[in-house]
């Protein structure tokens, strides 16, 4: 297939690492998700699992995959997603983020966390395709992100696929775990629609002031990293990119698992 002239951008949710296996709206929709894309020549996922206090990038040529979770049943696991790495790419986008005064790293001996492998591995389960993990700052803001995304936004007319990978509503502290179907809580309703509105509405300013101004947002995200991947997908679309909400479900009564593409 041919390499396009322009990819969008994506932020996914990945939630439980039992998306994975599962079989739910969330998991269903990846598994279309990448036949409805140009095929890319190379992935690069922001993930709320990889924090570091400055940009980083994985630079193995064949990463392992890390199992960074406890509790789930065993044939978790023993899934492996054997994706080869591109290290000339990791470098490669090692000078275009220092060129742009963000001090980033490249991790050689780094493998893929679960908010890069559960998600790929639905959409792309022949594990072909090239991934570059990049890393999200727990400590860092909104805006941070966002320009890490904008020195990024080349690469959609190269072929290569920014996601950012992390969880739309994510406090797993209130998570109802004898209701998987629970109605989504009102105060998580109630963050996820401004932020929708937001998003339509293209209004940065308000979102990359989310922390002050979206209803509930502490609670919603008593930490900011799963929240952080969207700022770098948005940012990595350039300007005036238009948003598309392409997945809404939910989980456990406060697990929103909302995803968009920005094109």
């Amino acid at each position: 297939m041919d390499i396009p002239t322009r990819l969008p951008t994506l932020f996914l949710s990945h939630g439980s690492p039992m998306l994975a296996i599962d079989d739910t709206p969330a998991g269903r929709f990846l598994d279309g998700l990448g036949a409805q894309l140009p095929w890319p020549k190379a992935i690069v996922v922001a993930s709320a699992h990889f924090l570091t206090d400055r940009p980083m990038l994985g630079g193995h040529a064949a990463p392992h995959t890390v199992h960074d979770f406890g509790g789930f049943p065993a044939p978790l696991y023993e899934l492996r997603y054997p994706a080869p790495g591109h290290p000339a790419l990791a470098e490669s986008l090692r000078e275009r983020l220092e060129a742009a005064g963000l001090r980033p790293k490249v991790r050689e001996a780094h493998g893929l966390d679960h908010g890069v492998w559960v998600p790929l591995r639905r959409m792309y389960p022949q594990a072909a395709i090239p991934v570059v993990p990049l890393s999200v700052m727990p400590h860092g803001d909104a805006a941070q992100h966002y320009a890490l995304g904008r020195a990024l936004a080349p690469l959609r007319e190269e072929g290569v696929l920014v996601i950012g990978s992390g969880g739309f509503v994510h406090n797993l502290g209130d998570l109802d775990w004898q209701h998987r179907d629970a109605p989504l809580a009102p105060w998580a309703q109630a963050f996820a629609q401004w932020m929708h509105e937001r998003l339509d509405a293209q209004d940065l300013d308000a979102l990359l002031d989310w922390q002050r101004q979206a209803p509930n947002a502490r609670h919603a995200h008593p930490t900011v990293e799963h929240l952080m991947p969207l700022f770098v997908a948005l940012g990595a679309a350039g300007e005036q990119a238009s948003v598309r909400a392409i997945h809404r479900s939910h989980e456990l009564g406060t697990l929103a698992l909302d995803a968009f593409a920005f094109d």
